[in-house]
């Protein structure tokens, strides 16, 4: 392996400033003869984290993380020491020479030094060819359509491919490189894979070339734009993966934004090349895109390098919102926080930054939404909160999604956000992240060639429910009270998990005297029903002593459960700062409305009521676990 002699790395450390270094990834300020910061390692409020100058030096007090310029640079870019080592060289200014003590080791780096070389030059005869060559013509009047001129094209380098292949391949071989080294490149295949001799084909006739470059600037793939409409071609086609571009750990943009990024302490990250060029060209200077693909979290590891706080700036469309939900599933895990940019319908930043200017688009990025109201706010201005079903499915939608973050801290500010919206406790959400941790959504099973999806998760049932649901299939006398009760069942729909399928039960009236009649209505149900009815009820089917009693008992209970959890939403929500003046006083009726109507139940929590261990037959394990689980306060 190739080594860097240790006069080398002193003499880089020699030329490192510490406190330079370590304030060019993130702010610090001076205290006393040292310098401090809040760690950049782990999660802090108050600073722990200290730069000693004279010993050139960090320690951090609260995580135990320290060390020299090397050490910093290694950990926090996650890089081996000898790429630490070379990045700080270069930013000295200090050429480093490694002593080889591996033939392979030396290959390798040859190879690597070749693509590069062919990328490089590749990128500098493409950028000649479209401003000049005449052939480019309509090349250069796409550019012209889509708002770009000559010093946009400079300034990213955007080339020409020309649509006859041997005008790419005579340069290539005037330049020296083989056919092997093309073909490893990416930007030319084999005709023929098993037939060598067929020779070469160009990936890319006739498009506009974008350069893909590394955080370091160094161009290691192609972005190409169609020109002339091909159905048999996607209108942008990238590189494929090669030693140098593996498309899941590459942003397009970064090598420019990452200074602006820490100035800015976010990422806007966008959907395509196109739309981070444009928001450079106009100002906005932390953007960045993935490259080809979905972000990933090889993605988000890298974006935590240079700030917690990514900004998703993708279309308003079905594919953009889809896409944004996707992007949150692999940053939050990695501990970024994550906003949403609000794009106007049939908008992206491209299009909406030439018509309406920077200092517009800055004001989109000002009132980006947590992910969480974002997401919300979608669901219920496509009326998803107008259906009891359908608001069950967001709930368990957003545990899962909740169940992603790992900081505790940020855990309870959105689970109470999203507890608000949906007009539901915390102490549900928590139970339903439970559940979501328990039983991942995502997990999936080989079968021959297909993938297959697990069993179907269990419909949300609330445990007072579950009882009614009991009752209403064992007691002929509580199902016919039950069904009387349609105010009260459809007042509890907006707070407790599973009145749909009771009123499912009492909408179909299986007979409870007979056992085929009920058994038939259970085979007609959906499995993540008949799933909740089996372990929702568990351990009721004794037999009920007094349905009736059974069921006014625990409709009692219920009702004083949903008053509950409206007190705590109303409550919460009147915390919620910029609480218009006019809400307050609504929120304000309604908690005293609330307290009237929870004092009529004898000033008690409802939790003290229980219904009696005699409703069931008395060798009930699984009913008593119940009963003793009611008197837990939510």
């Amino acid at each position: 392996m190739a080594q860097i002699p240790k006069e080398s790395v002193e003499k880089v450390l020699e030329a490192t400033d510490i406190v330079d270094l370590i304030g060019s990834y993130i702010q610090v300020k001076r205290a006393g003869s040292q310098f401090r910061a809040n760690c950049p390692f782990h999660h802090e409020k108050t600073p722990s984290f200290y730069i000693t100058p004279s010993s050139q030096r960090y320690h951090c007090f609260g995580c135990g993380v320290g060390g020299d310029a090397i050490s910093f640079v290694r950990d926090h870019e996650n890089l081996p020491f000898a790429d630490a080592v070379k990045k700080l060289a270069g930013r000295a200014g200090i050429h480093i020479i490694e002593e080889e003590t591996d033939p392979n080791a030396e290959q390798s780096r040859r190879s690597r030094g070749r693509l590069l070389d062919i990328h490089r030059e590749a990128t500098a005869f493409f950028h000649e060819l479209l401003m000049n060559d005449t052939a480019a013509q309509h090349a250069r009047d796409y550019m012209k359509s889509r708002g770009f001129g000559r010093e946009m094209a400079a300034s990213w380098a955007i080339g020409w491919m020309p649509d006859q292949p041997k005008v790419f391949l005579d340069w290539a071989r005037a330049r020296k490189f083989s056919g092997r080294e093309l073909v490893v490149s990416g930007i030319v295949k084999l005709k023929d894979d098993a037939n060598p001799r067929a020779g070469l084909f160009v990936r890319f006739q006739d498009r506009l070339m974008f350069p893909i470059r590394n955080e370091l600037g160094d161009v290691i793939a192609f972005s190409a734009r169609q020109l002339r409409e091909n159905k048999n071609s996607g209108k942008y086609i990238n590189s494929p993966e090669t030693p140098i571009f593996k498309k899941s750990k590459v942003f397009f943009g970064l090598d420019r934004a990452k200074k602006p990024i820490l100035s800015e302490k976010a990422a806007l990250l966008c959907e395509g090349q196109i739309d981070a060029i444009c928001c450079h060209e106009l100002g906005i200077e932390h953007a960045i895109a993935t490259c080809g693909t979905a972000c990933t979290r090889e993605h988000a590891r890298l974006l935590k390098r240079y700030t917690n706080n990514v900004l998703i700036c993708y279309d308003a469309d079905k594919a953009g919102l889809a896409a944004t939900e996707k992007a949150y599933r692999e940053l939050v895990p990695e501990g970024l926080s994550v906003r949403v940019v609000e794009m106007p319908a049939g908008d992206d930043p491209d299009s909406f930054l030439k018509v309406h200017g920077e200092q517009a688009f800055r004001q989109l990025l000002a009132n980006a939404k947590e992910f969480f109201h974002f997401k919300l706010e979608q669901a219920k201005a496509n009326g998803r909160f107008n259906l009891p079903a359908e608001r069950a499915v967001i709930l368990n939608d957003c545990a899962e999604l909740l169940a992603l973050i790992a900081d505790s801290a940020v855990l309870d500010t959105q689970l109470n956000l999203v507890a608000v919206e949906l007009q539901t406790s915390t102490n549900s959400l928590r139970e339903a992240i439970a559940r979501a941790k328990s039983q991942p959504k995502r997990t999936f099973v080989e079968k021959s060639s297909e993938q297959v999806a697990p069993a179907a998760a269990p419909t949300s049932l609330h445990r007072i429910v579950a009882v009614l649901c009991q009752l209403a299939l064992t007691s002929g006398s509580a199902q016919r009270f039950l069904t009387e009760q349609y105010e009260t069942l459809h007042e509890a729909n907006r707070w407790l998990e599973g009145i749909p399928l009771l009123e499912t039960i009492l909408g179909a009236a299986p007979d409870p005297e007979s056992t085929a009649a009920v058994n038939g209505f259970m085979r007609n149900l959906s499995e993540p029903d008949r799933l909740a009815l089996a372990f929702g009820t568990a351990g009721m089917e004794g037999g009920v002593v007094d349905g009736l009693q059974s069921a006014e008992q625990a409709l009692a209970l219920l009702s004083g459960t949903v008053l509950q959890r409206r007190d705590a939403a109303v409550k919460a929500e009147l915390k919620q700062p910029g609480l218009s003046a006019e809400r307050m006083i609504e929120l304000l009726h309604e908690a005293k409305e609330i307290a009237s109507l929870m004092s009529g139940i004898g000033g008690r929590s409802v939790f003290d009521d229980e219904l009696p261990a005699s409703t069931y037959k008395e060798k009930q394990p699984a009913w008593k676990k119940w009963t003793d689980r009611t008197k837990k306060p939510e």
